[in-house]
């Protein structure tokens, strides 16, 4: 018999396995296709030992905010491993998922002018949808500080677009 435990775990893993799986593999660069399962998994086990921390009507972006970390941890990982590894023999570096698919030079100069806070935001709120109040929860900000920094970000953007038009 399922505890009560066990059915929010089961509710809550089902709605927000898709959207971290999504972000997660939209994000995976420079990390390996194979890291993206053991990605989801560790934010579904942080989901499951923090399962009262969880809130009831913001479960997706509270574990995008939980896949962010997890990310990060897993790149850092890597990257540690990609210097020691540069050190024995140089490699190619491969294009992020958002260099791929952003066909626009200009957008994609403009992005990576960008900081990549602000690169982050703009992500998550035109690729992935999300709300300022959603984007509060994942950066870890109130509210209105997320829409404060969504709206500078993407006057930074602008600003960066025009540069490469007049230029």
């Amino acid at each position: 018999m399922k505890t009560e435990r066990q059915k929010r775990f089961r509710l809550i893993a089902d709605e927000v396995t898709p959207a971290v799986a999504a972000y997660l593999a939209r994000r995976q660069y420079p990390l390996a296709k194979a890291d993206l399962d053991d990605m989801v998994a560790e934010v579904l086990l942080v989901l499951w030992r923090r399962i009262d921390d969880v809130p009831i009507d913001g479960a997706v972006p509270w574990a995008i905010a939980v896949a962010r970390n997890v990310r990060r941890n897993a790149v850092r990982k890597s990257t540690n491993a990609a210097i020691t590894a540069a050190k024995l023999h140089s490699s190619g570096a491969t294009p992020s998922a958002e260099e791929v698919v952003i066909g626009d030079d200009g957008v994609r100069q403009a992005l990576l002018a960008l900081s990549d806070d602000d690169r982050e935001l703009l992500m998550l709120h035109f690729w992935d949808g999300l709300s300022a109040s959603a984007l509060a929860t994942v950066v870890g900000v109130s509210e209105n500080a997320a829409a404060v920094r969504l709206t500078r970000a993407q006057e930074r953007f602008r600003r960066h677009i025009e540069n490469t038009q007049v230029s």
